[in-house]
């Protein structure tokens, strides 16, 4: 696959990852892609490199157009290896070209990479002027690092967010048209496990972006497909998602040793959804936790079950937490279950853990030991029934 022309003179070259499957403990079965941009004008512009292994092939779409030589400036937008570990080569071969940043890229690049650049620190608001367009630059600290910035490109309506508004996706098509509504599942993934603690930093700087006054036309992140048919939408869709907008859904998610846990989680199932609630039961080794907290985005109420273990939570449940609490998202009620042999402790480690970060936690418990009798089973019932009036 050669270069792709976005707009007159705004190319498409980076680099199409096929085969990873883990990003800091995110399932990528689809793999990736890292995404860079030229733009040809009186002085040439390359905005954003590709992870190193990847270098090459960046290169190569490069030459497709224009000797590399020829490429003045080297926008980065951000520090994180899989978009600078290229930087180095790249500035090698076009011999020192000045690298746009923001002052903490400029001092995370110095950090990484221990050697000189041609730097120039840009700041919010600040514009460059590249011939017929400009580079108009809007630091983003935290969506996801420090150093983040988006360029934007006021004559072509064209955002280059970086790590905003992007996707895990390794396809041949370059364009989110061309794939449909599915990209829409794979860009709430990538908010859901990359970008929601951060949700409200997201709005404000969406709220920025919206008071330029210019219509965005097209997105161009740094993974995925760019937003070129109707880019407001994956725009509307990251308010929502950051203002915790939730569906009339619950989630059981559980695990079990011998089997007493998954009976509990499977009649509290019943009884959401005697209640009229749209629920989803989802196995901890069954499911990966990335993609269980995709499905959490949508969801209000959130019912956790365990057995014990060693008077604790079991592992896989542990692991979960520890994943979701760091996303901290907000907006949920959660409720805890679980099953014991000679001894308690899951339930009260599992609303422990959650109490510490504030989570909203609802009172009731169920709790049940060895295999759940006919009693027990109606409690389950019960148990759901009651959870899903509590949130609705």
């Amino acid at each position: 696959m050669g270069p792709i022309e976005l707009k007159s003179r705004i190319y498409w070259v980076g680099a199409i990852d096929w085969n990873t499957r883990d990003f800091h403990g995110y399932s990528t079965p689809l793999g990736t892609t890292y995404n860079a941009y030229l733009i040809l004008d009186e002085k040439n512009v390359l905005v954003d490199t590709v992870k190193a292994p990847f270098y090459l092939e960046m290169l190569g779409r490069i030459s497709e157009i224009i000797d590399p030589s020829k490429i003045d400036l080297v926008v980065t937008n951000h520090v994180e290896m899989d978009h600078s570990s290229s930087l180095p080569q790249i500035v090698d071969r076009i011999g020192n070209p000045i690298v746009v940043t923001s002052e903490r890229g400029q001092k995370g690049l110095v950090k990484h990479y221990q050697r000189p650049m041609n730097f120039q620190v840009v700041r919010s608001g600040e514009s460059l002027s590249i011939g017929r367009r400009h580079l108009t630059f809007i630091e983003a600290p935290m969506i996801h690092w420090p150093d983040s910035m988006f360029t934007f490109i006021p004559e072509d309506r064209v955002l280059l967010p970086n790590d905003a508004f992007g996707q895990h996706l390794a396809t041949c098509q370059r364009f989110e048209d061309e794939i449909g509504d599915e990209v829409m599942r794979h860009a709430a993934k990538y908010f859901a496990n990359i970008l929601w603690p951060l949700a409200p930093l997201i709005i404000k700087k969406i709220d920025e972006v919206v008071k330029m006054g210019v219509p965005i036309e097209m997105i161009g992140p740094s993974h995925g497909l760019i937003w070129r048919k109707n880019p407001s939408r994956i725009i509307e869709a990251y308010l929502d998602w950051s203002h915790g907008k939730a569906e009339k859904k619950v989630l059981v998610i559980y695990d079990t040793m011998w089997g007493s846990t998954e009976i509990l989680a499977k009649a509290i199932l019943k009884g959401l959804i005697e209640e009229g609630i749209e629920a989803k039961l989802l196995h901890l080794r069954s499911n990966h936790r990335s993609d269980i907290v995709t499905e959490m985005l949508e969801a209000k109420g959130i019912l956790i079950g365990s057995p014990t273990l060693n008077n604790g939570m079991f592992p896989t449940v542990g692991d979960f937490l520890t994943y979701m609490k760091g996303l901290r998202p907000k907006g949920k009620i959660f409720g805890f279950f679980g099953s014991y042999g000679w001894g308690g402790g899951a339930i009260k480690e599992m609303q422990r853990f959650l109490e510490s970060e504030s989570f909203e936690i609802w009172e009731k418990e169920l709790s049940v030991q060895f295999v759940p009798n006919t009693e027990e089973m109606k409690r389950a019932i019960e148990f759901g029934k009651e959870f899903a009036r509590r949130i609705f």
